[in-house]
């Protein structure tokens, strides 16, 4: 078992290091959220005063943070956890950011000899909880291999997508992809409802049919027609569309670099500011299909 420093313990965080816990790993926790330490100490986890001391003499620095100045500061900054780590230190930072800085801040690392890979993540708060996410892997083969020891613990799929950087462009590919079928999603839907058509049934339908997608089948943005997901539980929980809106800037700053053709991701990334500027952005972003409900 590895000596394991978590440090961010949100919505994602705060499970997928209680997960870590469970498989028998000695973990510190750090994050600003007393509340969110204290709940991980009772699962078994200690707890460090500073990200500095969470970090201290670990195999494994792992860090769930909430876009890339974060990332940036945590490790490279003079008050950050750069002088706790060592050669001996694999850092794994899970966050969603933007390619450039995941790269930077593997470079700067290597200068110290300390391996770094971006991991993001896809899966949600369920599979954080569930222990079943997805980790997009960046970095070198030998860095990928030694992380996958403790990835394991926390997931079911995990891929290795290219060097430093490439788990963050493959994990905005995939969130451009799922705002634009969720979207497309809400509008068959809700153009079926205006004719008629029992969202059920309709959903039944195309889930035999070609338009079947993974929106459709595990999270139908329409209330009831699936349990146990957020558009059932008035958009309560997920993913939310304040995070969904991050994805997409990051997606399209990544399509200016590399001058992507993305007219379909600029369309959604339109639609989700949208909700935002209505105030829908601690909705789950299957709420999208509000927009189109002519009574909303």
């Amino acid at each position: 078992m590895a000596n394991i420093g978590f440090i961010g313990l949100g919505n994602m965080g705060g499970p997928m290091a209680a997960n870590l816990v469970k498989a028998g790993h000695a973990v510190t926790v750090f994050d600003l959220n007393d509340s969110a330490v204290s709940e991980l100490v009772e699962k078994g986890a200690n707890s460090a005063t500073t990200a500095l001391a969470c970090a201290e003499e670990k195999d494994f620095v792992i860090t769930m943070l909430p876009a890339g100045k974060h990332v940036k500061s945590i490790y490279l900054d003079e008050n950050g956890v750069g002088a706790a780590l060592t050669n001996n230190t694999q850092v794994i930072d899970c966050s969603t950011i933007d390619a450039d800085t995941a790269k930077f801040v593997a470079s700067e690392l290597a200068k110290r000899d300390v391996s770094f890979v971006d991991a993001p993540v896809s899966g949600g708060v369920a599979g954080a909880t569930n222990g079943t996410l997805t980790f997009i892997v960046g970095g070198s083969d030998t860095e990928f291999e030694n992380a996958k020891t403790v990835l394991a613990d926390m997931g079911k799929n995990i891929f290795h997508a290219g060097d430093h950087g490439a788990g963050q462009v493959a994990k905005i590919c995939n969130n451009m992809l799922l705002a634009i079928l969720m979207a497309g999603t809400s509008e068959a839907l809700q153009m079926g409802i205006d004719n008629g058509l029992d969202a059920k049934v309709l959903s039944d339908i195309m889930l035999q049919s070609s338009g079947r997608n993974w929106t459709l089948e595990l999270y139908n943005p329409c209330p009831n027609v699936l349990e146990n997901v957020p558009s059932s539980n008035d958009y309560k929980g997920g993913f939310m569309v304040d995070l969904m809106a991050k994805d997409l800037g990051l997606a399209m700053e990544t399509a200016n670099s590399s001058q992507s053709n993305v007219p379909l991701g600029r369309l959604s990334q339109s639609l989700y500011q949208l909700m935002q500027n209505q105030e829908m952005g601690n909705l789950d972003f299957s709420s999208i299909f509000k927009l189109f409900n002519k009574d909303s």
